[in-house]
């Protein structure tokens, strides 16, 4: 397992200026996160120009990038552009968003079928966000809808699961994870201060171990809920935490 930092940390920032924060912040990997709605990074732009948005990414940091995450849905059209970013840039991990709770399952599974069809023409994993409000916020769906398109994954985010109080437990997701994201949190609140929430970073490691999982473990923040004046200690705060687990 090795550690990166979300873009999304400074999704109130340019990509640019992400990555130069996150560099200061003694990071080595990135998760470039995308969202068509800010100003970071759309994933229109990047879908395309993957050649042009592939030069870029060089030139402009060191950083490694280890995945691309998307806010949002996007058209098949635009899951093809950015799987040809990937391949460029030797990401093999695209997470998508599920679709919303109350869509029929069925049509769910034509999206995400199509969606790992274009991604295995790529060399790029898909993975499905585990997220409140949407199919994956109940593991045992989540498992199903792995189970029913070969091939897909899911991106643990342990908060949504602590969150949940109808989730009694979610050790079902191990073995179908292909990447995650992390913040501290509670069962009352999805952020709090490093060290002051709930999450069971080492035994969620444990249990990845045990499923062989060696990608990403991605330190994930949301902007609107961190004071920007201590966001870098946060930042360095988990990175250090999870480094004495790995």
């Amino acid at each position: 397992m090795f550690i990166s930092a979300c873009t999304r940390c400074f999704s109130d920032c340019r990509f640019e200026e992400a990555c130069r924060q996150i560099v200061d912040l003694e990071f080595d990997k990135i998760d470039i996160w995308m969202d068509e709605s800010s100003g970071h990074l759309k994933p229109s732009e990047v879908a395309a120009d993957p050649e042009g948005f592939a030069s870029r990414c060089r030139e402009l940091t060191r950083l490694m990038p280890v995945a691309f995450t998307l806010e949002h849905d996007v058209p098949a059209a635009t899951i093809r552009g950015l799987c040809a970013a990937a391949r460029l840039l030797k990401v093999t991990q695209l997470t998508v968003p599920a679709s919303p709770l109350g869509t029929p399952f069925n049509s769910e599974i034509d999206r995400l079928k199509e969606f790992v069809s274009i991604g295995n023409e790529f060399g790029v994993r898909i993975a499905i966000h585990t997220k409140t409000g949407q199919l994956t916020e109940d593991a045992h769906t989540a498992v199903e809808l792995c189970q029913s398109v070969r091939g897909l994954g899911l991106a643990l985010d342990p908060t949504y699961y602590l969150c949940n109080p109808r989730q009694q437990t979610w050790d079902q997701v191990f073995p179908y994870v292909l990447h995650t994201f992390l913040r501290d949190s509670t069962d009352k609140a999805v952020q709090v201060q490093v060290g002051l929430g709930e999450v069971d970073y080492g035994r969620m490691v444990q249990n990845l171990e045990k499923e062989n999982y060696h990608r990403a473990l991605s330190v994930d923040f949301y902007v609107a809920q961190l004071d920007p004046e201590t966001r870098p200690l946060e930042m360095r705060k988990l990175r250090l935490l999870l480094e004495t687990l790995v």
